[in-house]
This record gives C-alpha cells, structure tokens and sequence, in this order.
C-alpha cells in the first residue's frame, strides 16, 4: 500500500473511490477524527471494519467480554482458537491489518469519562441499557457524537444523538440541482420561472438555496450570497426582493446551493420514551418497544429469552405491554416472534445494520450528508419459516449434546453406519439405565474421557461384564491408547506422565502457594455456597426422615443458616455477598495471622512462612476495584439464583447498597486451631455433641412445622446449581476467577485471566486437533486386533506419543497379575465362578445353597468362601442404598 507523502495528504490510489463519494474535504476531517467502538461481537467488528477502511484517524476496540462459542456465527475475525480469549484482543490484529493508515488497538477496561473524552465519536453495540444511558450521557455533555447499534436474531436498531449544535455541511450525496431560467420578474417577491434541461420541471423543493449565473439584463443576481427559495409549482419559485434590480431580459442558469444546516439531538434518555422514529414501516414503534422490554428482560433474568421458549416470549410481552400508552398500539404477534429469535446472531443482520452504523461515524465525522434523526428499527422476520411448513421448536433450537452432534456427525461420514447417542453420563448414579442388561449386551467399549476417576470406573465396569476396552486420551501434544482385553492384559492402569495428584486439604484452606490452589478452593467455594446448602434444604423440606438421619450438625447448620439468609431483594443479595467477601479475604486471613504472626517460627530459627507458606496479608474492600465487584455481582447474582428469586442484577444498585451498608467489625475465634498437616487435619476431633445435635434437630423440625403452616413446601424449594464451564453466560467462571484472584491477591499470587480460570475449574484438559488424529488411528489400529479377535498377547500394542518433541513409544501390554491362587490355579480380576441364581424348589439360592456351589462344585476353602460372601453381600448392599439415595432424590 502507498502512502501519501505527508500527513495532511490522501492517498487518492488508495480511496480513489471513496473520494468520489464524500470529496476531499470530508476525507481531511475523517482524518482527524478517533473513533471508538465498543462491542466485538458480530454487529461491532463489522462497524470497525467499515471505518477502519474507510480511514478514520485512529480506532480503538472495545470489549470487557470474552470470545463465546455462539461468537462464531456472526464474527467473521473470531475462530474456535479464540474462545475464552478477549473479544476485543483477539480481534484487534485482524483489524489493523485493514488499512495500514490506520492503527487499531484494543481496550478491555470500564469506560470512564476521561478516557471517552479521547475521542470524537463513539459506536456503542451489545451493552446494557444501564451501560448505554451512562456513556450518553458522558458524551452528549461533551459533544462527542453517540452512535447505538444493535441486533437481536432478525431485528435490528440504530440510534443517533449528535448533540444540540452539530452542523451537517453537505446534507445530501446529490449533485446540485440546476434549471434554466426562462424568466425573473421584478417585485416583491421575484419569480423564476425556469426548467431543467430536459424540459421537465426545476426539481428545488422549498428551503433550498441558491445563486444564478449568466443572467443577462438582471445582472445583479450573478453571483449573489445564496438566496432561499418557496417553491410555486413545478415550474415557478419565489426568491426575494427583485424590485431594484434591472430588468430580465434573457438567459442564465439557477443552481442550487448546499449551506451548512445547524442540527439538534436529544440524548438516549431523553430519546427513549418519546422516539423520532426512522419509518421504513408501521412496525418501527412495537419494535423499540420490544428492544427496550428486552434489557428489563435481560437484567431481570440474567440471559436473553431462549429460543422458541413460550413462557419467555410471554413475559417479554408483557413487559412491553408495560411500556406502552393509552395511546399507543402493539403488535403482539411480532413481539413474541422477536422474543423467540433475539438470542441469535446473524451474518447478514450484522453486516446490514454495521453498514448502517458506519455510515453514521463518517456523518460524524465529516459533516457530509444528514444524520439519522434519531432511531431506525429494521426486521426481517419473514425469513423464519411459513406457516404450512416444519417449524422451529424449543427443542430443536437448543444446544446439541456432544454425543448427540457426534451421532449425527457419523451418519452424515457413513449413513450405513447404525449410531445411537446415549444423552447421560456414566457413573454411579445411572447404573439404572447402564446397568446388566446395557454392557451384556456391548461387544466391547472405547473411551475417551477427561479425568482418571472416571476412566477408573469404566474400567471397573468393562472387569464385572468381561469387556474389551480401549482406553485413549490426550493432554496437549501428549497421548496415550491403552488396549484391554479379558483374561489377557492387565486392567486399566495410569498411562506415562497422565496422572491426576490431590491437593492436600490443609494447603487449599490455609497455605496456597499457586493460581492453581486458589482456583481449585474457588471451585469447591462454588458447590459449598451454592449446590450443597440448597440440596440439604430441599432434602430438608421433601423428606420427612431427613432430620432422623443427620448424625452431625454441620448439613443441619447449613440447613437453617440457608433459610434464615433467604433474600427478598436484590440488596439482600449484594448484602449477603458482601459479608462473605469480608469473610473470605479478611476476617479469615486475620485469623490466622493471629494464629501464625509473619514472624512465627516452627522452631528456633526456622520462620513458619517459608518455602511454599505464603504469609497471607487481609484485603480491604473497594467499590472501585473492578476484581472485588465482580466477585460481589457474581455471587450475589448466583445467591439470587440458588433461591429462586427473579431480580434485575443492577450494577449502579449494588453500588448504592455498598456504600450503605455497615460491615460487622472483625471479632478474633478464640480456641479454634488450624490444622498445618494432612497429618494434623486427620487428627481433628470429629465427636458429636449429642445434646446440640438434638436442640438443633428439634429447632429445625418446629421451624419446617411453621413453614407447611403457612404454605411453605415443594413450590418454595431452593435450585441447588451444579458449576456447567460450557455455558459462557451462566456466571460461573465468573465467580470462579474473581473468588480465587481474591484469594490469590491475600497470599502475592499472580492472578489468573478468565481462559485460564475456566480451564483449570473446569478440568478441562488442553487438545489439539494433530494430536487428536494421531490417537484416533492408533485406537482404531488396536480396534483391528478386537474385531479380529486376537487372543495372542503380541499382538496388541499400548502407545504413547509426543508430538512435540517428537516422540511415539509403541509396547506390549502385560499379562494381568495373579489375585489368588488355590492349588494350582492362579485367578485374576478376570476370573468369575458361574454360579446358577436358582435354588431347589424354584426360588432365589438362600445363603447355605450358595455356600454349598462355592464349597461343592468348586472346591473352595471355607475361609474363602465366607469372605467372599460377605463382600458380595456388602457391595449389594452398597447398591442397594445408592439406588434408594437416586429415588428420594
């Protein structure tokens, strides 16, 4: 790309085009002007684009959020490489290199007013109304142009506010019009009378300016400041005083010309409840009707109206009925239709409504041509399906299932091929669907999962059915395939250099020495705060043996603290967590300070803080600080959640009640002692207090008494939350990273950013599509050798590789090692005693009919066999209270 010789000059190679449009003089002024947009998604980097090549002095991105799966599909610079990154980051680098003129950089901070002041126009797209109120406000005081963009599904918006004094230079892209005068008279008013070189009519509408030219006889017109004009008719018009003037005799042209018009705007605030509306149709009002019922949705629920869902499109309708006048009218039926598809995000909404945004920043910034006065809506619902044909429902709207899209996936490859998906996990608690008649009926099994526990019981199960398995997995470049088979290869063991380690108790409570620490404490925050209790609570007031069974008082503790905490608003919300945030970061760490002081030692000369001890240091809480907000806005919108309680999640409000509040003074526990060992935390007492154990038993009984008195039952049960990594918008992960870079920020760890905070709480194993493929064939290879049916131990071969060094360790698997032996036989885990399940007179074996097989048909020792029989009847048993557990559940 050439550039121009010096900065005040275009690149008239470059913009030869464009310069046709808007002239030089408008490209001299988007030359001076910073842009900022903020919003990366879809909609905003399709704004930034447009104006990046358009060459605007500067752009600056902007975007707190991080890349999201759903990105993908309207957010062409975004890839499945940048999920979890910042949006504006990860998108900054592909913008820059649109126009070298130009540079890009990203912001991922809160916009404060000093750094909006830095810029002339400002491009606002996804953000809340909350958000989008405070930035107009900052920039209409400034006179700083403000530009609102957004789209939802098949519906978009545009709102403009220029301030109260902009001045439009060129209000149009047409060339001046022009007509050729037949003849002026003198008076008061003059007349012109004139045509267009065609013949037709002069084409100048009332208001318009203009100046003459040629004019023989009236000569005092030639030249004239620009004089306005009332329109006649098509072929007469009016311009002034002409009475001192010579008179006409022949000739001249009248031509238009384009004075700059002064421009007033109102700001969003004041825009939003009477709106001048950009009519393209009667459907512009119920539509900014909807926008706005959709962000009392949005802070009420937490998440847009999910798709097809009825109960959601309801309620956005009835906020909008909310919203509207005696006066004004709703159509209903294109409510509901925009509720139904506002979660989604389309190419081709975005690169219409981003053309029309960019138009809007180069007005701005150029003075050329006439703003939008001040709102234009745009839908294009007609594309969804016609009545008559299959329709979109709830159900096919919603996220697939990994197993289900990987199904479908296989049949797409190999329609021959005969696919189920199993929608459930497998562990413990399904063994109802996956159970005996389920593995007999499989003639071998492959996993792929993320975790050694879960590989482990797959494991156990492919030993109880005789099984086949092919165990695989990868972490990063690393991989491994483990092939085992009944009665010839030793059972699941832990592939090279893929093992899981525990993180001693007392070091995740006490004594974090790495990011890893903290996140892993945050992770077991998260179920403590907001699945366990409320669990404990529904247990609590479905099952009437709940309290007969508690043999300790810490579930029933959580039980009543849980009910007397219960919110009723969302300062109640923000008040909870903000207690607990003084817990966590301070009163805590004050304790064991006191405890451990800095200078403690273990013993004469050796300091208690050293090597991996970290002395900790209390926090002290900041509205100001954006780590120690986030923490309050998560928690407290996950302790709304847990009970159950629809509020809007207002940051400004949680502000306010921050400031009110009075935080509880610290009190020093005296007498509790803090376990530095594993050894320690082991030695703990654990008695019970039988007499505090019944008081509390007896207060929660008369309290759940009082409850169904009034009414309170299954309706009022709390929503236990189960931590899901997989859905960005949840808050999950929020909480996690800010609760575990608190605690980091109390022992001098370096904090960790939201990728890396989902990827460790959620046990996500890092993968890479090579080393994916590389363990797929060596699975597959293996997989041979089953179908086969191989019964040679060479055969089969374990693997494991290294991509990035690289390396790939081929071995056979080892023969299984002997359990027990009783003569001369030698059994393993493989090794079974058929016994019939039939006793003598048609009826289950009793005990001694079973004692008798074991010691008659198979001759073993007594000893043996009455171990034997007491750990199948313990593992029995074992089942049998899982399986009552899953049902009251």
């Amino acid at each position: 790309m050439r550039r121009s010789e010096s900065p005040g000059e275009i690149d008239e190679g470059l913009y030869s085009r464009q310069l046709y449009v808007l002239g030089h003089e408008a490209m001299r002024r988007l030359a001076k002007t910073a842009v900022l947009v903020s919003g990366m998604k879809g909609l905003g980097v399709e704004i930034a684009k447009n104006i990046i090549l358009a060459g605007v002095k500067s752009v600056t991105v902007h975007d707190p959020g991080n890349t999201q799966w759903s990105d993908l599909s309207s957010q062409f610079f975004l890839s499945e490489s940048d999920v979890g990154r910042n949006r504006a980051m990860a998108s900054q680098q592909h913008l820059a290199e649109l126009n070298s003129y130009v540079p890009v950089t990203a912001y991922t901070m809160e916009l404060s007013e000093s750094f909006l002041a830095a810029f002339q126009v400002v491009v606002l797209s996804n953000s809340p109304l909350e958000e989008q109120l405070r930035i107009s406000d900052i920039c209409h005081g400034r006179s700083i142009c403000f530009i609102l963009a957004d789209t939802k599904g098949l519906a978009g918006q545009l709102f403009c506010d220029f301030g109260e004094n902009f001045v439009v230079d060129e209000p149009s892209e047409a060339e001046p019009v022009c007509a050729y005068i037949q003849h002026i008279s003198q008076g008061m008013p003059g007349v012109v009378t004139c045509r267009d070189g065609q013949g037709h009519g002069h084409g100048f509408a009332d208001g318009d300016f203009v100046t003459f030219s040629d004019v023989e006889g009236m000569s005092q017109l030639n030249g004239c400041k620009p004089r306005a004009i009332r329109v006649l008719d098509e072929f007469t018009l009016e311009i002034g005083d002409t009475g001192s003037f010579a008179p006409y005799q022949h000739g001249g042209v009248i031509t238009q010309v384009k004075v700059p018009q002064l421009h007033s705007y109102e700001p969003l605030r004041a825009s939003l409840a009477k709106p001048k509306i950009k009519a393209m149709d009667d459907r512009g009002h119920s539509l900014h009707l909807a926008f706005r019922a959709l962000h009392t949705f949005t802070a009420e629920m937490g998440r847009l109206p999910r798709p097809r869902v009825q109960a959601d499109a309801e309620r956005l309708l009835e906020l909008a009925r909310g919203l509207t006048t005696h006066q004004e009218l709703l159509d209903e039926r294109l409510v509901r239709t925009f509720a139904q598809v506002s979660a989604g995000e389309l190419s081709p909404m975005a690169a219409l409504l981003g053309g029309l945004a960019a138009q809007e920043v180069l007005k701005a910034a150029s003075g050329k041509f006439l703003p939008l006065a001040q709102w234009l809506y745009f839908d294009a619902l007609e594309c969804l399906p016609e009545q008559g044909t299959t329709l979109l429902t709830e159900e096919s709207c919603a996220p697939k299932l990994k197993s289900e899209t990987a199904a479908a996936a296989v049949r797409r490859m190999n329609p021959m091929t005969r696919v189920t998906a199993q929608p459930h996990h497998v562990g413990p608690d399904t063994e109802t669907l996956y159970g005996d008649d389920f593995f007999m009926a499989l003639d071998g099994v492959t996993n792929a999962l993320d975790s050694m526990q879960s590989r482990a019981y797959v494991d156990s199960l492919c030993i109880r059915y005789l099984k086949p398995l092919l165990d695989s997995g990868t972490e990063g470049t690393k991989g491994h395939v483990q092939v085992i088979v009944p009665h010839l290869t030793q059972p699941f063991g832990s592939p090279l250099d893929l093992t899981e380690s525990a993180v001693p108790l007392c070091t995740l409570r006490h004594f974090p020495s790495t990011i890893e620490h903290t996140l892993q404490w945050a992770r077991d925050e998260f179920d403590g705060l907001f699945k366990v209790p409320a669990e404990n609570v529904n247990k609590f007031l479905e099952d009437p043996a709940f309290l007969e069974v508690q043999r300790t008082t810490q579930d029933l503790e959580w039980v009543r603290s849980s009910l007397q905490e219960k919110p009723r608003s969302w300062p109640d919300c923000v008040r909870w967590a903000r207690q607990r945030w003084e817990s966590l970061y301070r009163h805590t760490i004050l304790n064991l300070l006191h405890a451990f002081p800095p200078g403690h030692e273990t013993s004469p000369g050796v300091p208690f803080w050293a090597g991996p001890k970290r002395c900790p240091r209390p926090l002290e809480f900041d509205c100001n600080n954006s780590t120690h907000m986030e923490y309050i806005m998560a928690a407290a919108s996950l302790f709304a959640q847990t009970h159950r309680l629809q509020v809007p999640r207002d940051r400004a409000a949680a502000r306010e009640t921050l400031r009110a509040m009075a935080v509880p003074p610290f009190q020093l526990e005296v007498g509790v002692r803090i376990p530095v060992t594993e050894e320690e935390m082991e030695e703990v007492p654990v008695g019970v207090d039988e007499e505090q154990l019944a008081a509390l038993k007896q207060e929660l009984a008369e309290c759940r008494q009082a409850l169904l008195e009034v009414g309170y039952g299954s309706t009022h049960l709390m929503e236990p939350i189960h931590f899901e990594k997989d859905d960005d918008s949840n808050g999950h992960v929020d909480f996690i990273m800010a609760a575990s870079n608190l605690r980091a920020a109390n022992y001098g760890i370096a904090p960790a950013d939201w990728h890396k905070s989902k990827r460790v709480a959620g046990r996500i194993v890092p993968a890479i599509a090579t080393t994916t493929a590389a363990v797929a064939g060596l699975a597959c290879l293996e997989l041979y050798k089953l179908v086969w049916g191989h019964q040679n131990l060479g055969s089969y071969c374990n693997s494991f590789l290294q991509l990035a060094e690289p390396l790939l360790a081929r071995f056979h698997p080892l023969s299984p090692l002997a359990t027990y032996k009783y003569g001369q036989e030698t059994w393993s885990c493989w090794h079974r005693i058929e016994v019939p399940g039939i006793g003598a007179h048609g009826e289950d074996l009793t005990l001694q009919e079973l004692l008798d097989q074991l010691q008659g048909v198979h001759g073993l020792p007594v000893r043996t066999v009455l171990c034997g029989v007491t750990i199948l009847y313990a593992s029995f048993w074992a089942k049998q209270k899982r399986e009552e557990q899953l049902t009251r559940r």
